[in-house]
Formats: C-alpha cells, sequence, structure tokens
C-alpha cells in the first residue's frame, strides 16, 4: 500500500547558502533527512519548478514542492489476534508481547506474525514503513514494544531510538553469581562458524549493555538490563559472553542449573525460553514531546521461575 504525499514551502531567508537537502529536512521536520534525500535523488523535489539536487544550494525564497508516495506494507495479511494494548493514542502504541510471537514476517513465518496481527487491529497502518514497527524483540523475549501510526510518529521515534533517546529496560533472570552491577562493551557481529547466531566479534557493531544485580538465589541472579545500543540478540550475546547466560536461552547459554541446586532445577531446565522481558519504556512523545512511561509486569512464566528460586534459595538444605 502507498500513501500519496504532496508537501509545499517557502525557503526562508536564514537558510540561505544552505545545502538542498539540509533546507528541506529543517522546513519539514515530519519526516527525516534520509527520506528526504531519498525523494531529492527520486526527481520528486524541485525548487521553483526546476528539478533540485542533494547538494544544491538554496538563495532563500524559492517555492519548494515534493509530491511523491510513500510505500508501506502491501504485502502481508492482515491476521486478528490478541494484542494487550497498554497505551493508545493517534500517533502511536505500545503493547505488552506474549513470548513465542515472531515480529515480523520472514523465511518460515510469513504468517502468524505479530505484524499480521497489527494489519488487522489498525489497517491504517499498512501506509506506515514494517506497519509502524520501530524495533524488534526475539521471537521468545517478552514485554514492551512501540508502534507509530503515522509518518511523522515513524520518523521521530525512530530518530529518537538512534540517538538512544528512549530508555528501554528489561529484566532477565541469569546463571552465575554476577557482580552488583556492570557495563559490558563488546561488538556484536555474526557468528562465524554459526551464521545463525551472533556474537562478540572484533569487527562487528559497538555494543554497550548495562546491567545490576536486583535479587541473588542460590546459583542464579534476577537482573535489571539496560541497553545504550540495540543490536540483534545483544543482551543474550553480552550476558553469556561474561559468563552469565540467561536461564532457558538454548541459542548462547545452558539450559540446566548446577547439580547442586535442590527444588530449583525442575523449574529451570524445563523454562522453555530465555527469561527475558522488555519492563519498561520511557521516551519523547513524537508529537506532543511529553515523556511517556510505560510499564509491564513481569511475564507470569518468569515470575513462576522467580518464586521456584526463592523457595531454593530459602530452603536450609
Amino acid at each position: 500500500m502507498t500513501q500519496r504525499i504532496r508537501l509545499d514551502g517557502v525557503i526562508p531567508g536564514m537558510l540561505s547558502g544552505s545545502r538542498a537537502d539540509q533546507a528541506l529536512a529543517k522546513i519539514f521536520p515530519q519526516h527525516s533527512r534520509t527520506r528526504i534525500q531519498e525523494w531529492i535523488r527520486a526527481g520528486v523535489a524541485t525548487l521553483d519548478g526546476a528539478v533540485v539536487r542533494v547538494r544544491d544550494r538554496v538563495a532563500g525564497g524559492e517555492r519548494i514542492s515534493i509530491v511523491c508516495t510513500v510505500e508501506g506494507d502491501g504485502r502481508s495479511a492482515a491476521q486478528p489476534g490478541p494484542l494487550a494494548v497498554l497505551y493508545d493514542d493517534p500517533d502511536l502504541f505500545v503493547l505488552d508481547k506474549p513470548p513465542g510471537l515472531v515480529v515480523h514476517p520472514g523465511a518460515g513465518n510469513r504468517d502468524g506474525t505479530l505484524l499480521n496481527r497489527l494489519l488487522a487491529h489498525d489497517p491504517g497502518l499498512r501506509a506506515i514503513p514494517r506497519a509502524g514497527l520501530v524495533h524488534r524483540l526475539d521471537k521468545n523475549t517478552s514485554g514492551l514494544m512501540l508502534i507509530a501510526r503515522s509518518l511523522h510518529a515513524h520518523t521521530r521515534l525512530v530518530a529518537q531510538i538512534k540517538a538512544r533517546e528512549v530508555e528501554r529496560v528489561y529484566e532477565a533472570v541469569v546463571t552465575g553469581s554476577p557482580p552488583p552491577r556492570a557495563t559490558v562493551e563488546a561488538p556484536i557481529g555474526r557468528d562465524r562458524a554459526r551464521r545463525t547466531r551472533m556474537a562478540v566479534e572484533a569487527g562487528g557493531k559497538h555494543a554497550v549493555t548495562r546491567y545490576r544485580v536486583v535479587e541473588r538465589y542460590r546459583h542464579h541472579a534476577r537482573l535489571e538490563v539496560e541497553i545504550e545500543t540495540g543490536r540483534t540478540h545483544q543482551i543474550r550475546v553480552h550476558l553469556a559472553h561474561v559468563g552469565y547466560p540467561i536461564v532457558g536461552d538454548s541459542t548462547y547459554g545452558k539450559r540446566r542449573a548446577p547439580a547442586r541446586a535442590t527444588d530449583a532445577p525442575d523449574a529451570v531446565s524445563a523454562f522453555a525460553r530465555q527469561a527475558l522481558h522488555a519492563r519498561h519504556l520511557s521516551l519523547s512523545h513524537p508529537v506532543s514531546g511529553r515523556t511517556l512511561k510505560i510499564e509491564s509486569a513481569l511475564a507470569s512464566d518468569i515470575q513462576g521461575l522467580v518464586e521456584a528460586l526463592r523457595a531454593e534459595a530459602a530452603d536450609p538444605r
């Protein structure tokens, strides 16, 4: 599905001497500079009726016009399914994703994804890139996800995430006894030995994860985790890299508890997904500018795991 857009304006004198793409980005701040550059290169932007180039300089006073279409998601099917919406307004909503739900269609998962449910919930999302998805969670990670409902909101939210202005806090249950707090700064790239995995790689992308211990058990710990960057599988890779793999993570960590544990091994070994939950989002609303803070209760299966670990820690045996 495409959305037709027409933008008109006048270059103010204060922008005289600026590059065309820079000037247009300031005149139309609801659209990213990257998107504007794409429109200029496509030949759909004119100054006083003449096609403009990215590096052209403006003098001020010219009439600018952009007439184009924005490609949305026209291929994915709308498929009804439950959505736990925690916040909703005309520009965005925040939902609580359950574990086991794939976010975006891909190889082996063309249907039954979160994106399919979003299109059924709000057909207008077809006009937004990726149906408004501005970030992802792994299939087996639960918790908060942010969805844009307009092009303006999509542009602003993507920019906030890129500028690290969206605070994302997770909770994880890990094996081992980590220090009270620490920062993991290690580049992440595709695992050279197993291409379906990510790994700490010297040539990978910069990645920073911070954590603090909020509760200790006999052989495990519950962490509060914040990410400065949003690399694929970042938290899972970083915690496994420093020796504290997430419980239930069959890709990056061991699923079984130490043999000395008493009541907890059954709960740990039976835990069927990584014990990772996106608990908190804090961001500036893309239109009003007010601060939004959204919280999600710890997923029930992780809460059950925590209770089992508490019981093990309290057992004097």
